[in-house]
């Protein structure tokens, strides 16, 4: 799947929620289903700078597609990175670098986050890029 087509499919899933409370539901549901890092990639170089609370993210190219896995200390903020983890790992890293993150807007979550969330996720989709760029250049 490309990457817009899976941004379609999470705005579709996020519509089918009336409220918020619901939605960050969904959120925490998706957090539990995040690929979880290694344990040995839980370390200070894989953290998330910018972000209130405790984001591990890692990388690796595996036929010339980024794999990220990651977690987090707090519940939100796993449901977060999984959102993002779900559009951007197993795509080249070019496709990351292009890709345009209109969807977060669509289903609203920027605006139901508060000011350091909305601060880290833009942290994370900023980190997920970063590596994306290292690898399109390795790939060259």
């Amino acid at each position: 799947m490309s990457i817009t087509d899976i941004q379609d499919e999470i705005i579709e899933e996020f519509s089918m929620f009336d409220d918020w409370e619901e939605r960050y539901q969904y959120m925490i549901d998706l957090g539990k289903d995040l690929p979880l890092i290694d344990d040995q990639y839980k370390t200070d170089s894989n953290i998330i700078k910018g972000c209130q609370s405790k984001v591990w993210v890692h990388a690796e190219l595996k036929d010339d597609k980024v794999c990220f896995t990651a977690d987090s200390d707090a519940i939100i903020t796993k449901g977060i990175i999984a959102i993002l983890i779900r559009v951007f790992s197993n795509q080249k890293p070019k496709d990351i670098i292009e890709a345009n993150t209109d969807f977060i807007e669509k289903i609203g979550l920027k605006e139901h986050l508060s000011p350091t969330r909305a601060n880290g996720l833009v942290s994370m989709i900023k980190q997920l890029k970063m590596y994306a760029i290292a690898y399109q250049t390795q790939l060259k």
